[in-house]
């Protein structure tokens, strides 16, 4: 499986552009994972459902399945971060790619992803695991670089770059304990 993850500041369009780069590499017959980090509390389910009673109960996993899908709740009765790597083990093996969104800190290759109409700062001079620039103003990046820059209003770009990349993406667990 090949992993990458992407990194930038809220609003700089990582959401957008991985959602544009997944039917990119679906057409291309893969399968696609995605790994996203919340910052704060979030919650899939609804009042009323037989799962969010299930949870509100006390239950500490609740799975429900259908012939179409398959989600997986798990609540932590004490709080804790969990690493990329942890949840990235949680995939189903048979995954092609997963794309990580967040994790800016995270010991894993990754693209940023920086807006120049913003006045934020870019990480890719102090972050060893940026391998490229998704950009959509590759004249105002502050600082100069030799990394790829990548077009971030072309999602077919940036995929015939990941996939270009070759074992540089593929993912070792063992590396990660």
């Amino acid at each position: 499986m090949n992993v990458v993850g992407f990194a930038g500041y809220s609003g700089s369009g990582k959401t957008t552009l991985i959602e544009r780069l997944i039917p990119e590499l679906r057409g291309r017959g893969l399968r696609v994972s995605v790994v996203k980090h919340a910052r704060h509390g979030f919650d899939m389910d609804r009042p009323g459902k037989d799962t969010f009673r299930h949870r509100e109960a006390g239950a500490f996993e609740v799975v429900v399945a259908s012939n179409e899908r398959l989600a997986l709740m798990r609540e932590f009765e004490v709080a804790q971060e969990l690493s990329v790597h942890q949840l990235i083990a949680e995939l189903y093996d048979g995954v092609d790619w997963v794309l990580v969104e967040g994790f800016r800190d995270a010991d894993l290759l990754k693209i940023e992803v920086w807006r120049g109409r913003t006045d934020r700062s870019v990480r890719y001079p102090n972050d060893d695991f940026v391998v490229a620039i998704a950009t959509d103003s590759p004249a105002e990046l502050p600082v100069p670089t030799g990394l790829p820059v990548l077009d971030l209003n072309n999602p077919s770009a940036v995929d015939d770059w990941l996939l270009s990349q070759g074992e540089r993406l593929t993912y070792n667990p063992e590396l990660y304990p």
